[in-house]
């Protein structure tokens, strides 16, 4: 299988889904604005949403969406035990939280970053971003992870886009500790570790 991703963007999730499952991908950056791969390829033809993540098949099916693709690799390793049984209540309150990683915080927090974002703009945005991160701390009083005290895929996608945050210059210890002390406690876990230093964010 192939991953098509670029460092740090929200495709670090199902990189990490992968990685905590041992699941071998070959990984293809992505030049996202130019959407061209790293041999020069156009992307649009892997993705013609022009996006990562996309997860290419064995069989040259791709697969695209974080949330998706989260599941989908933690489907294939069960005995990992980051996704519980299909049709479980387990399984749709983390399908919940996966809906609301890609939702209510990659797209808050992902706004950020439009260059072309005013002062008063991104004064709004943040109130947005604090109306959808305040219930989160309060979920997370007396947990170590979303679902209580097991990492899932869930916590995966969370994380990645929570850790926009850096280089954003939000003070999430501020307003939020107990999402503070959950970002750093899946930031030590060994395969994370791992995978940001695949992705040559730290060494």
């Amino acid at each position: 299988m192939k991953l098509y991703y670029s460092p740090g963007a929200c495709s670090m999730a199902p990189h990490i889904v992968a990685t905590e499952t041992g699941t071998k991908l070959d990984l293809v950056k992505v030049d996202i604005p130019n959407k061209k791969t790293e041999d020069g390829g156009d992307f649009y033809k892997i993705n013609p949403k022009g996006y990562v993540p996309a997860l290419q098949l064995d069989n040259g099916e791709v697969l695209t969406e974080v949330g998706v693709i989260c599941q989908y690799l933690a489907d294939q390793k069960p005995e990992a035990g980051l996704v519980a049984k299909a049709g479980t209540m387990e399984r749709y309150h983390q399908m919940e939280a996966l809906n609301f990683a890609a939702t209510e915080v990659h797209k808050q927090i992902g706004a950020l970053f439009n260059p072309k974002m005013t002062p008063e703009m991104k004064e709004v945005q943040m109130g947005t971003i604090e109306k959808r991160l305040n219930p989160f701390e309060k979920s997370l009083e007396g947990k170590q992870f979303v679902m209580g005290d097991k990492f899932s895929a869930a916590d995966a996608y969370l994380f990645t886009v929570l850790n926009w945050t850096n280089p954003l210059k939000i003070d999430v210890g501020a307003k939020w500790p107990n999402i503070k002390a959950y970002m750093g406690r899946v930031a030590s876990r060994p395969k994370v570790q791992e995978t940001m230093k695949a992705e040559g964010l730290i060494k």
